[in-house]
């Protein structure tokens, strides 16, 4: 699907924009700025240097560009007719003191917030984007998963290991997506190999991928804000499979030890399923044999249609949420889309929980107790996780609908052409395509998901981010 890129021009629409942004951080309870207690103490904190000395591995990172909170980087090579992959995560637990001031605020925050105006994040910046972060050119303390790999792709055994490593090279998505295409060699050189294997581990075990186009908020240099959509690199769906396997292996040593805290999503039942399906049938690409992540990854990404197929397959993708357990692993512990039990591991810079699954699996790998904080507190984790993500919906709705609420401004009193994605009663969410806005409007009857629709728009009201249609 090719990227879209809307802009809100400097306009009054804009400051208005600015002032609804800003009245939308206040009204979330999500300062930027951390209490001084919070700040002496990261300031003050420092990390005890591993005993193991992996300086010598030539660690890579693959982020969004300019992104500064790194919280893994990763070494391939061949190994016989398999492979060796080494995943180096951020050491959180060795900077943050349990119980401490920044654990504390942690704990309130949740996880890192991305609004359009700057990042709210879960650490102070000293650790989140400098001390604590695998950037390039510094050592740095890490928790290092070591996999083997058959030729298949197959996980045939890891290992955790708390590690001194020093990353050589900080790739973002678009370069090193293109420096593949060109078949250039590289620190990701083999990550389209690995990536793909995975993948098809994945479509073996009977998992699925939802990958819908990414919606972000970003702002220019001269003050303009604009909503970028697009669909995933494949280098992005081949890095996030390393994150996939890390996680269901950290899910398997927490299951192994009976203490831990898994990410849990049921499958669907049989009227999702049929429900789906239908929608399929209306779209005009049924979905009629085979499982639905099959079906999935089959569609073609260039067809117009595969928008609105995703959007439907969303409702198939309800009810994730956390499970703890302490004693005995859950009835249930499957992750239903991974098809596999898995654990959130590998972003401990920007997630509250990553924090506590890497301190049972390295107590876990290192064959000593789960420290007694850990086991008092995970109970209350999937609160402070669901409240988190409750916040960061919200911001990311709010925030979105703001800013295509003053994209449309200018275009009060006129007709616009939309496509309609999904049909729930007498009304339908629909998508222009310039500007790139997606909104909810009434439609005529007999309106069928992928029709166009011609609407006039009546009036937008930025500080609600709020849309009206007339048919």
């Amino acid at each position: 699907m090719p990227q879209r890129r809307s802009h809100v021009a400097p306009s009054a629409a804009q400051t208005e924009l600015a002032a609804a942004l800003a009245a939308l951080r206040e009204s979330l309870d999500a300062p930027t700025d951390f209490p001084a207690a919070v700040v002496a103490e990261a300031e003050a904190t420092k990390a005890a240097t591993p005993e193991l000395d992996l300086r010598d591995i030539p660690f890579a990172t693959l982020d969004p560009l300019g992104s500064r909170d790194l919280d893994q980087a990763f070494h391939l090579e061949r190994d016989g007719s398999g492979f060796a992959v080494r995943y180096a995560i951020a050491d959180v637990p060795g900077f943050v003191a349990p119980g401490g001031e920044v654990d504390t605020e942690a704990r309130r925050r949740g996880q890192t917030l991305y609004a359009a105006d700057g990042t709210i994040p879960l650490h102070p910046k000293i650790l989140s984007e400098d001390r604590a972060s695998l950037l390039a050119d510094v050592d740095r303390p890490a928790l290092v998963w070591t996999f083997a790999l058959d030729s298949s792709g197959t996980v045939t055994c890891f290992r955790l290991e708390r590690a001194l490593v020093r990353s050589r090279a900080q790739l973002d998505y678009v370069s090193a997506q293109a420096a593949l295409d060109r078949g250039e060699g590289g620190p990701a050189a083999l990550l389209p190999e690995i990536g793909a294997l995975r993948i098809e581990q994945e479509k073996i075990r009977g998992g699925a991928s939802l990958n819908l186009p990414d919606e972000e908020v970003t702002r220019a240099a001269d003050g303009s804000y604009a909503i970028e959509r697009r669909h995933p690199l494949p280098v992005e769906e081949w890095n996030a499979q390393l994150s996939l396997m890390t996680g269901m292996a950290a899910a398997s040593l927490m299951l192994d030890a009976g203490t831990g805290i898994l990410r849990t999503m049921p499958q669907p039942d049989e009227k999702a399923f049929d429900a789906f399906r239908h929608q399929t049938e209306a779209l005009g690409r049924p979905w009629t044999t085979g499982r639905y992540g099959d079906y999935l990854r089959d569609l073609d990404r260039a067809d117009p249609m595969t928008l609105p197929v995703l959007e439907a397959a969303a409702t198939l993708f309800r009810g994730a949420g956390y499970v703890t357990f302490d004693g005995s692993a859950p009835s249930d512990a499957q992750q239903a889309a991974i098809a596999a039990p898995y654990a959130h591991a590998t972003a401990p810079l920007r997630r509250l929980v990553d924090r506590w699954s890497l301190e049972i699996c390295l107590a876990v790998s290192e064959d000593r107790d789960v420290p007694g904080w850990v086991r008092e507190s995970l109970p209350d984790l999937p609160a402070l996780m669901q409240s988190s993500g409750q916040r960061a919906s919200r911001l990311d709705s709010a925030t979105i609908n703001c800013v295509e609420a003053a994209l449309l401004t200018p275009f009060v009193g006129r007709t616009v052409e939309a496509t309609v994605i999904e049909i729930r009663g007498e009304r339908a969410t629909v998508q222009l395509a310039d500007p790139a806005v997606t909104a909810s409007a009434s439609v005529p009857a007999g309106t069928v998901p992928g029709g166009r629709v011609s609407l006039r728009l009546v009036s937008t009201d930025v500080a609600r981010g709020e849309i009206e249609f007339a048919i």
